[in-house]
């Protein structure tokens, strides 16, 4: 899916391209970013559960200072190439990748030697003493990654978690939607949700639904940062009125 002209200035509430400081597009089903060469003043973008693989457009972000891509589509770490002229990236979050590899050492080294200016990356502080281990056991990264077809590349992916989700017990996937619930309370500063108040799902939902809610709940839990008092109201209103709603429905069917 492509990210359009229309849909950044929605989300950032801006009314040029130029004036979006900050982007927030958390699970949108995203391949396609090209419009970030349009955005030459951004400086925090959330790109996290998406189906990126291509970080070109980005090269042209010259403020940007936080970047979040966990669990995208990045296959190779020679994306990082369009990120090493960004003087002012500061925090990267791209764990959950193709590209990281099974070496977390080897990952995590080549990314800080080509991002020596980082002072976190996937949630964790960077140190004086990685970034000179990073010269002897990261890999220099000095060419873009070769072309390839980024359409045919995406559906093998989503194949490849539906048919990984089949073997995942009840268990696991609770798991899954705990985690993943609290990377995303992380990326905002928030404290983690304890595993005795987080929700249990229904047996019956098929797999889909239980990730559609997820990804809904945390679209939700993510946007809630962005608006004001009166804004907050206007939620809390509406949950109310939908709870009532569900409420009276379930004593119907009782």
């Amino acid at each position: 899916m492509r990210l359009t002209r229309a849909a950044v200035l929605a989300r950032a509430k801006a009314a040029a391209l130029d004036g979006v400081r900050r982007l927030n597009c958390w699970g949108s089903r995203l391949t396609d970013i090209s419009i970030c060469r349009d955005l030459p003043n951004i400086e925090v973008i959330t790109f996290s559960v998406n189906g990126i693989s291509d970080l070109e457009p980005l090269n042209q972000c010259q403020n940007l200072s936080e970047l979040y891509l966990r669990n995208n589509n990045i296959a190779s770490l020679n994306e990082l190439f369009y990120l090493k002229n960004l003087p002012r990236l500061r925090v990267l979050w791209l764990s959950e990748n193709p590209c990281c590899g099974s070496d977390p050492h080897r990952y995590r080294m080549t990314v800080l030697r080509n991002l020596p200016s980082l002072q976190k990356l996937d949630n964790q502080a960077v140190t004086e003493e990685e970034l000179s281990q990073a010269l002897v056991d990261g890999e220099e990264i000095t060419a873009p990654p070769a072309r390839r077809n980024v359409e045919n590349g995406c559906p093998e992916s989503i194949e490849s978690s539906a048919a990984e989700s089949t073997t995942e017990t009840e268990s696991e996937l609770l798991n899954f939607r705990l985690e993943e619930t609290n990377k995303i309370r992380e990326e905002l500063g928030m404290k983690p949700v304890p595993r005795d108040k987080f929700s249990s799902f229904s047996p019956r939902e098929t797999d889909c639904n239980r990730k559609r809610r997820n990804n809904v709940l945390n679209a939700i839990l993510l946007l809630m940062k962005e608006l004001d008092a009166e804004s907050l109201e206007i939620v809390q209103q509406t949950v109310g009125r939908r709870l009532q709603a569900l409420q009276k429905k379930e004593l119907q069917e009782e």
